[in-house]
């Protein structure tokens, strides 16, 4: 009908007597440029042609009905995206596919786009369901996104959760407030807190307050919970665990704000052949087996300290290093030594080495102090021997003072020899 429509205008139009009506050119060109869908100007126009009316009659009717074209040109109707949506929900509610939102009934602000998205929601609110099947089982469920084929598909009363990626979140029921992005992230999840990140992240987990983030990261979680697993499976039933890389895979770990961060209330850190970091207690709660060191620490007089310079691909600026060779110090104990994945000897214990330093300097000071202690008895013993000595020959002297007085008093008296010659 339009087809035809437009060649009956166009052959009127160019028509001379046409002219005479005095329709302007410029609605002229604008009728012969726009298409005629409307059934009852087509009737009109068909009518004003085909008549046998007078030109001047024909000329005014014409008029009319090129205003009537104007107005319908101008419509809000005529310029509306085709098809024109759906619309016509009530509670602000949106629905595009095959059976979305097919059990609506008090439900609220809902949007829901794909076959059987949010297909039986009945009360939830606010809920986004964009994908196939996406959020199909939530009921009552508020305030959930879901953008994948069948993403978050067994929510039922769970909310506030965002699973974006195909089958993400799909076995939650009523898990609140969890963020799975990726392809079967947190697929067979159903906590609360948990956020993945990546392709099967979190793939297991059932605990709460999990991070993964990487591709499978927490993939081995299950029950565990409040662990952060970036760029590692983790382990089954595991929880407060942070994982940080793969061994064998990260082979190097470089972290800012540490070097000359000043730390004063601290200990050191230590890393054991799994990478697991920590620090040695020293309570005695920790400990068994706890006897004297003795003799056990005389190992390390055999010890050879050096000095020396780490290998250039290790050291470019080759500083200078004190301390001791692991092979030699294998030979002399090997329980002083650590030993790397091969089994191969790695580094020294010098912690170990320290407290048997101090082991062997208190020995040595107690044998000094017990040196002293004989030393001061001796010194002792020989001042009362001096005393002691010092006391005879006094009283020796008094004894000789005595003699010598009763000597002298006991001596002749000197006579005086007279020479008469």
């Amino acid at each position: 009908m339009t087809a035809k429509l437009s060649r009956l205008w166009t052959n009127y139009l160019a028509r001379s007597d046409f002219l005479a009506v005095g329709i302007p050119s410029a609605a002229q060109t604008f009728l012969m440029s726009k298409p005629i869908q409307l059934k009852t100007v087509t009737l009109l126009v068909e009518n004003l042609i085909s008549s046998k009316l007078s030109l001047a009659a024909a000329g005014r009717r014409f008029i009319l009905v090129l205003t009537a074209l104007v107005w319908f040109a101008h419509s809000p109707s005529t310029r509306a995206v085709s098809p024109a949506p759906d619309g016509g929900y009530s509670n602000h509610n949106t629905a595009e596919g095959d059976d979305a939102l097919f059990s609506l009934t008090t439900g609220n602000d809902n949007a829901a786009v794909g076959f059987q998205a949010l297909y039986n929601n009945t009360d939830g609110r606010g809920n986004t369901a964009n994908g196939s099947a996406a959020l199909f089982s939530n009921t009552y469920g508020a305030g959930n996104t879901a953008i994948g084929v069948q993403a978050l598909y067994h929510n039922t009363t769970g909310s506030l959760n965002t699973a974006i990626g195909d089958s993400a979140f799909y076995s939650n029921q009523d898990g609140e407030q969890n963020t799975a992005v990726g392809a079967y992230a947190l697929f067979n999840g159903g906590a609360n807190a948990n956020t993945a990140v990546g392709g099967g992240a979190l793939y297991y987990a059932t605990g709460y307050d999990n991070i993964g983030l990487g591709n499978y990261a927490g993939y081995n979680l299950t029950t565990g919970s409040s662990n952060i697993d970036i760029g590692n499976q983790g382990v089954a039933g595991e929880s407060n665990t942070i994982r940080i890389g793969t061994a064998g895979t990260q082979t190097n770990a470089f972290m800012a704000g540490i070097f000359e961060v000043v730390v004063t209330k601290s200990q050191p850190v230590y890393v054991d052949i799994k990478g697991h970091l920590g620090t040695k207690p020293s309570s005695e709660r920790f400990k068994t087996d706890i006897k004297p060191m003795d003799k056990a620490s005389e190992a390390i007089l055999a010890l050879k300290p050096i000095t020396f310079r780490y290998k250039k691909e290790l050291d470019p600026d080759a500083v200078p290093q004190f301390g001791l060779v692991a092979e030699d110090v294998a030979k002399v104990d090997p329980s002083l030594v650590l030993r790397d994945g091969d089994g191969k000897t790695f580094s020294v214990r010098y912690e170990a080495v320290n407290a048997m330093l101090l082991n062997e300097f208190l020995k040595e000071h107690r044998k000094v102090e017990e040196l002293k202690k004989d030393f001061q008895a001796t010194i002792a013993r020989q001042q009362k021997q001096i005393q002691s000595l010092a006391a005879s020959l006094k009283k020796q002297a008094a004894q000789i003072q005595k003699v010598g007085a009763r000597v002298e008093a006991n001596a002749p008296a000197p006579q005086m020899a007279v020479n008469n010659q």
